[in-house]
């Protein structure tokens, strides 16, 4: 699991490897084969987008990427819920994952809030 006190680029790696953990759970079927996709899509991205923060050149650079991350985390967020209320998946890692992908749209934004700040 995901420790809270671990750097940004573990976290969001992490989460990303317990999304992928999700995906492979969940029942093959039309509509979770859409989740599992956008999900997969979304929940990875986050990472990679802060991995590619971390060498911009640029303010602009760095804030467009963050801004990548918010929006990728927002939509993790959405398809963890759509699992949660629709019991794709009955565990508490979809409420932890939900739980996460919340601190991270808040941590995200906040940095966005403080660079654009400066």
């Amino acid at each position: 699991m995901i420790e809270k006190n671990k750097d940004l680029k573990e976290r969001t790696f992490q989460f990303a490897v317990e999304i992928i953990k999700i995906v492979r759970v969940l029942e093959k079927s039309t509509e979770s084969n859409v989740i599992s996709f956008q999900l997969a899509k979304a929940g990875t991205s986050i990472g990679a987008n802060y991995e590619e923060s971390q060498g911009t050149y640029s303010k602009e650079e760095f804030l467009f990427k963050i801004s990548i991350c918010l929006k990728e985390v927002r939509e993790a967020n959405y398809w963890l819920r759509i699992i949660e209320a629709t019991n794709m998946v009955k565990n508490e890692k979809i409420k932890f994952l939900i739980k996460e992908s919340e601190e991270l749209k808040n941590i995200f934004g906040a940095i966005l809030r403080k660079k654009n700040a400066k």
